[in-house]
């Protein structure tokens, strides 16, 4: 078996020289990236149902929460036929 090069005490892994970007941002990666499953069985499908009807529970409850306090918490829902149709 070969040695690895950062086994031992002092030992640092080389810089390597990174792509000339020319200019642009460099690109940065959170969190995890979501890759949909290839199959999709009624039993997720209904687990996404549930999850929504509990997260738009969850929303009504703070914002009521919040507007007994004195506050103003509105739920705004996304759009998405709209924008597809202009």
């Amino acid at each position: 078996m070969t040695q690895k090069a950062t086994l031992f005490k002092g030992q640092q892994k080389r810089k390597t020289i990174p792509p000339s970007r020319h200019g642009k941002a460099p690109k940065t990666r959170k969190g995890k990236r979501v890759v949909k499953p290839a199959t999709v069985t009624k039993e997720m499908d209904s687990d996404r149902d549930l999850s929504k009807f509990i997260n738009y529970c969850n929303e009504v409850k703070a914002a009521t929460a919040a507007n007994k306090e004195g506050g103003q918490l509105s739920i705004v829902k996304h759009d998405t036929e709209g924008a597809k149709k202009k």
